[in-house]
């Protein structure tokens, strides 16, 4: 790696010389006992709660965003799988004060009959209720965890060179950074990916199913309403989050859902499956994703019901703005680090959302990810490269066992085929309760950690799976109980 291509920083803000290069003697030597310089592409929740995680752990790292400002929209939801990192970092209560308690589902038809319930999982049983929160409220509370001088916007990345000596960044605004660890953490369309990629299909070492596009079955609509009256809509008062999914008949492919979250809130969110309906299609096929694209969607399903009213009650309180249109997309990618560079959430793995996954996957790669970095050291090449294979080794069956999973959600709630509705009246009419209360504990038993960390207690009677110790805190202390024998033999 050339010095005069890269721009050395400090561990809290990229500098330059005044010539805008840096000598040979400013990069890192091979080994080092300094913890290592963590660059983060992408600045979602992901990359944010790494931050957080890296900045527990006393480890540098910056976050270059692309975008000059970032404004998630719509709602989430989250579960035990990851509530016990939340309380460990002491942002549980705080995260709590702007979510509701989700206790079910109830799904409808188009004609607002009863089909079903799914019931939620119980916090006697697994620790934590499951959660529903509008996403901007995440995303600010965690924002608040990055000291300013971490975190920089309108970064857009073009290319990256990695060797034996660092990793250095190059973007858009023709300024330059330097590390030792690269993580993209930049999306479903990762530019961080896309140039790795290149590279390792040049040298032949990218496997052919990482060559694929991702596949995209549905496109959503979704938003939050502005603060609703009580008194015509009484089920924002509930303590918990009153959640229905309405689901269309043949005529009508859509499904569309409605959630209440604090703050007298509904977000609203409406699915409709590729190759059904032209208004769809058309969607699909156009790159212009204006306001005026979305509420020509929103017009033509206006007339839909809900529990509230018609879909196009809770739009006319809706700002335009704060609506979002999006594709459900799904690709498991194989390569998801080479070199110094690493990928997380779905920069290396796209879930359908059908099962809720996405953020919280993003985020226990953020945790597992986290808790391998913390073991380099001494910081070099070598180890580098040990801690982000072990990483993707520890993660990558844990994601992949969840793809079936979604798939089949995704046709439970979402599919309008023949058999998805087959499917759909199975589950809802023949199912049994402990079946589904077996699975839930199965799904919920997955909640790893910050090992560098004291561990929040175990809540529930779900055991949860053991996760790895840290080697580094192993070798610190056998070192130490090392130094004590020896200090006590003299």
């Amino acid at each position: 790696m050339s010095a005069s291509n890269v721009t050395n920083t400090d561990t809290t803000h990229s500098s330059s010389t005044a010539s805008g290069t840096t000598s040979a003697s400013d990069l890192p030597p091979l080994v080092t006992e300094r913890p290592p310089r963590v660059l983060i592409a992408g600045g979602g929740l992901g990359g944010l709660f790494l931050g957080i995680l890296l900045e527990k752990a006393g480890i540098p790292y910056e976050i270059f965003e692309r975008s000059p400002e970032i404004k998630p929209l719509g709602m989430s939801q989250i579960s035990a799988n990851i509530l016990p990192a939340f309380e460990q970092l002491g942002l549980l209560d705080e995260l709590m004060s702007f979510s509701k308690p989700s206790h079910g589902v109830t799904f409808l038809t188009d004609k607002l009959d009863f089909i079903g319930k799914t019931e939620g999982s119980s916090a006697e049983i697994v620790g934590y209720d499951r959660i529903l929160f509008a996403r901007p409220e995440l995303y600010d509370m965690l924002l608040k965890r990055i000291p300013a001088g971490r975190i920089h916007m309108c970064k857009r990345i073009l290319s990256f060179e990695q060797n034996h000596e660092g990793v250095a960044v190059n973007f858009s605004d023709n300024s330059s950074v330097h590390g030792d660890i690269l993580v993209g953490a930049d999306g479903a369309h990762s530019a961080v990916r896309q140039h790795l990629y290149k590279i390792l299909a040049k040298e032949g070492l990218l496997p052919k199913t990482d060559t694929l596009e991702m596949s995209k079955g549905y496109i959503s609509l979704l938003g939050t309403t502005e603060a609703l009256d009580p008194a015509k809509y009484p089920g924002v008062l509930r303590e918990d989050s009153e959640s229905y999914y309405v689901v269309g008949d043949k005529d009508t492919p859509y499904t569309w859902t409605t959630f209440m979250v604090p703050g007298n809130r509904i977000c609203w969110n409406v699915v409709v499956q590729l190759g059904i309906t032209e208004i769809a299609d058309e969607q699909f096929k156009t790159s212009d994703w204006v306001p005026q694209q979305n509420r020509k969607m929103m017009d033509s399903i206006r007339h839909f019901v809900t529990p509230y009213g018609t879909l196009g009650d809770l739009f006319d309180v809706t700002p335009i703005e704060r609506v979002s249109k999006v594709f459900f997309e799904d690709m498991l990618f194989e390569t998801w680090n080479h070199g110094r560079t690493v990928l997380i959430g779905d920069a290396a793995h796209k879930l359908l959302p059908s099962s809720g996954a996405g953020a919280v996957n993003a985020m226990q790669d953020a945790v597992i990810l986290a808790n391998h970095i913390y073991d380099i050291k001494p910081t070099s090449f070598n180890n580098i490269k040990t801690a982000l294979s072990d990483y993707k080794q520890e993660r990558f069956g844990a994601i992949k066992d969840q793809y079936p999973q979604s798939h089949m959600s995704a046709k439970l709630i979402f599919g309008h085929t023949l058999w998805e509705r087959i499917i759909r009246y199975i589950v809802f009419n023949w199912l049994p309760k402990w079946l589904q209360s077996k699975q839930i504990r199965k799904d919920t038993a997955y909640r790893p950690q910050a090992n560098f960390l004291p561990q929040a207690p175990t809540r529930g009677s779900v055991v949860p799976i053991p996760q790895n110790p840290s080697k580094r805190l192993q070798r610190e202390e056998e070192e130490a109980k090392k130094a004590a024998t020896a200090a006590s033999a003299l």
